[in-house]
């Protein structure tokens, strides 16, 4: 047998790739947004349009600012230019689209746009020659952001950022931009690469705000190697200006020629901003940073990535697909995929020697990614967990091993195609903050779940009205029926993952996100729809665990000398937080696959920076590798068993297991087995199912990372003994019928005895009056 095949067997892989149906996309927002450019021969400047993710009104120069027009940056070595890049808008036309979803268990006709296909090449996201010095991701540290003056602390150079968010409140210490204290020309951001590097561009971007509109309109760049003396940019023998923003938002991109100066320090010097704002800023850096071969800046070394030999990049659709198919012909040559999902096509590529039924006791995983497009680190971490995987499985490393062949692994790298593909075209630094986030329909998929919380609350109100509670329902709660309707606002994507989840007997799962760095766990959503209120599950002990594993074994998370990623220092939580406690979310995946389901579900927001450029990319599969890899081996902690007829050793399926003193109960799958996560301790179990009389056993979990088996065994009750018994046309066995004869008998003296204690009474009463 070949080590492919042995693998395939061991290994069920769900692989679920996001399939483009057609076309470039032209998705964006409704309006268009003025940007300059500059012609080559004149100093005018020519209004052209530019496709944006932020449409805002049209801006005015400052009449407190310069009146300079804004030219192409032209060095006194080269004639290269400063450009801003833009793309033509696609054309797009509606029509009848049907798809198939073999694996997802589910047929829908929808009428969705599709994109007009006209064989040309696909956008590709512009390339910078330098990457990113790491504002955005905090590679550069606090102390080597400097600025002119700063309004107060909330307002600081370390808050010039690109995409940095505010809170909601303006004023506190995390506001969203760098804004100078006076309003003139002499005002300056400063960024201190700590060794000489070769600039080659800028990316600003206004200040985060719901409260102010501020940004600059144009500026200028100086460079320096020791902050004494400033060399500014030129545009032949002027200084050149550089054109700016046109809304908070939009980030906008200036190149440098291929003769950029080579410096250590650059400054950001305004020049012009929006008339009814102020000097307020984000920005990024591109540069390279110089070879050291004399080991000089040996105390300034960054992080030196990974000794993996992994595919660094963001891979669009295709790119995906070869990685996929790199990971079929290294594993097996069996496949099965299909399932094209309206826009979205989630192909499952199954490898197993039993594609559809998992081997008793061994627990289903899933990772998902994706499901905000432009939080894209999450997409690369997955595929690249897939190539660690199968590498260290040929290597024989036996903790690879022992997770491949234990644990059915299924990951999900895009949950939302559309809107990565959106974000990839724009690139890593132009997308902003938003674009992308949204589905091709424009539902935010991370509420877009059905609401169960509310179904259970509401039931839970009820039954402590009328002091019963026999009936309530903590588990496997139903899905309302508005919810299921053709005409519910549900995503594509949503009703297919659904399925996929309502058809694997999922145990454990993580959804990776981006935009900070914390693990959130349920409930997701306030109960009296506070803001934020701390909305604990009947496990909560058990989620914290599992938060708890992945943020301590994360290496940025687990820094206690990082800084907070925008406006909330999550350090104070040891890096985990309850998620209705963070801010609630109505229709999470998390509360949803806690509720509907047996899956466990966590959130893992996996860096700062929602789509990290890809010089980043080692830098965080090593922050996170452990992490990934301990999480998944969290699915064999607790109970696992198989519950069977005492009679015929058949698997019960749809038992009930119920743990004394945590009010949320699982089911048994179809073989009979069940999966109950719990940390170590002892616990009463006690497993019903209908027709059966419950069985209660004392299970001991222990810390090792295995699983504590405990079996049950069940036994019929009489009554469902006889149903049997009747449905297939037999006689009755003696045991059973001098039973039933017995139980007859105990009625009739019941009722016998009920009757004449009416009678004496019904007699006294008689005498009596």
């Amino acid at each position: 047998m070949s080590e492919g095949t042995v693998m395939a067997q061991s290994l069920y892989f769900t692989f679920v790739l996001s399939c483009l149906i057609c076309g470039s996309y032209g998705l964006v927002s409704s309006g268009t947004t003025t940007v300059r450019s500059v012609d080559y021969n004149a100093t005018t400047v020519t209004p052209i349009e530019r496709r944006d993710s932020t449409t805002k009104p049209s801006t005015t120069q400052s009449n407190k600012s310069t009146n300079a027009p804004a030219v192409r940056l032209t060095s006194t070595t080269t004639s290269k230019v400063l450009t801003t890049t833009t793309r033509p808008p696609k054309t797009t036309t509606t029509a009848n689209y049907s798809f198939n979803t073999e694996d997802l268990n589910e047929g829908i006709d929808k009428k969705v746009e599709k994109r007009v296909w006209n064989k040309e090449p696909e956008d590709e996201p512009l390339e910078f020659e330098c990457p990113p010095l790491g504002l955005e991701s905090l590679r550069v540290k606090d102390p080597q952001l400097r600025a002119s003056s700063y309004k107060r602390r909330g307002l600081g150079p370390h808050r010039g950022r690109l995409n940095i968010q505010s809170g909601i409140e303006d004023g506190d210490i995390y506001d969203g931009a760098w804004c100078a204290q006076y309003e003139d020309k002499k005002q300056w951001l400063e960024v201190d690469a700590r060794r000489p590097t070769r600039f080659t561009g800028v990316i600003l971007q206004g200040r985060s705000s719901i409260w102010s509109w501020d940004f600059i309109l144009t500026y200028k760049v100086q460079f320096s190697n020791d902050t004494l003396v400033w060399q500014p940019a030129m545009n032949g023998t002027k200084e050149a200006v550089f054109e700016g923003n046109q809304d908070t938002e939009t980030p906008v991109l200036a190149l440098f020629n291929e003769s950029a100066t080579v410096a250590r320090y650059i400054r950001i010097n305004p020049q012009s901003w929006y008339e009814n704002g102020t000097i307020c800023l984000r920005a990024e850096v591109l540069g390279c940073t110089l070879p050291d071969p004399n080991n000089i800046y040996a105390w300034q070394q960054t992080e030196q990535g990974t000794k993996d030999k992994l595919d660094f990049r963001h891979h669009n659709y295709k790119e995906m697909r070869k990685v996929k198919t790199c990971f079929l012909s290294a594993t097996s040559a069996l496949a099965r995929s299909g399932a094209d999902v309206g826009r979205l096509g989630l192909a499952i590529n199954q490898r197993s020697n039993s594609s559809q039924r998992c081997s008793i006791g061994e627990p289903e995983f899933r990772y998902v990614a994706g499901m905000h497009g432009n939080e894209a680190l999450g997409r690369e971490l997955l595929l690249n967990l897939m190539q660690y995987i199968c590498q260290e499985y040929k290597l024989g490393n036996q903790r690879i091993v022992r997770l491949v062949k234990e644990t059915r692994i299924h990951l999900l790298p895009s949950m939302n195609p559309d809107g990565y593909e959106m974000a990839f075209k724009k690139g890593s630094e132009l997308a902003g903050w938003a674009l992308g986030r949204y589905s091709y329909q424009g539902i935010d998929m991370n509420h877009n779940f059905a609401d169960l919380n509310k179904v259970m609350w509401d039931a839970i109100e009820f039954d402590f009205q009328n002091n019963d509670k026999s009936k309530l329902i903590n588990h496997y709660i139903p899905i309302p029926e508005y919810y299921t309707s053709e005409d519910a606002f549900v995503a594509l994507e949503t009703r297919a993952v659904i399925n996929w989840m309502q058809n694997i007997p999922f145990v454990l799962s993580a959804n990776l996100h981006g935009g900070e760095l914390v693990v959130t766990y349920p409930f997701d959503r306030t109960e009296d729809w506070a803001p934020h209120d701390d909305t604990p599950t009947p496990d909560n002990s058990f989620f914290r665990w599992l938060a708890t594993v992945y943020a301590s074994t994360n290496q940025v998370m687990s820094n206690p000398d990082r800084r907070p990623c925008h406006n909330e220092n999550f350090q104070r939580y040891n890096n985990i937080i309850n998620g209705a406690n963070w801010h609630t979310v109505q229709g999470s995946m998390n509360d949803f696959s806690y509720l509907h389901t047996n899956c466990f579900d966590v959130t893992v927001e996996l860096s700062c920076d929602k789509f990290p450029h890809a010089s980043e990319l080692p830098i965080e599969w090593e922050n996170n590798k452990e992490s990934l890899l301990i999480y998944m081996e969290q699915v064999h902690r607790g109970l696992k068993g198989v519950i069977r007829d005492k009679d015929t050793e058949a698997g019960i399926a749809d038992a009930i297991i119920k743990v004394d003193d945590i009010d949320h109960h699982i089911r048994s799958v179809a073989d009979g087995d069940y999966w109950r996560l719990l940390n170590p301790g002892e616990y009463e179990v006690t497993v019903s199912a209908e027709g059966y009389n419950p069985s209660t056993r004392m299970c001991r979990v222990m810390y090792e990372h295995y699983p504590t088996i405990c079996d049950f065994r069940l036994t019929k009750t009489p009554k469902q003994r006889l149903k049997e018994i009747l449905a297939k046309g037999g006689k009755l066995p003696k045991d059973l019928q001098l039973r039933l004869r017995q139980l007859r008998l105990r009625k009739l003296r019941a009722s016998t005895k009920a009757i004449n204690s009416r009678r004496a009474a019904a007699s006294r009463k008689a005498r009596g009056s």
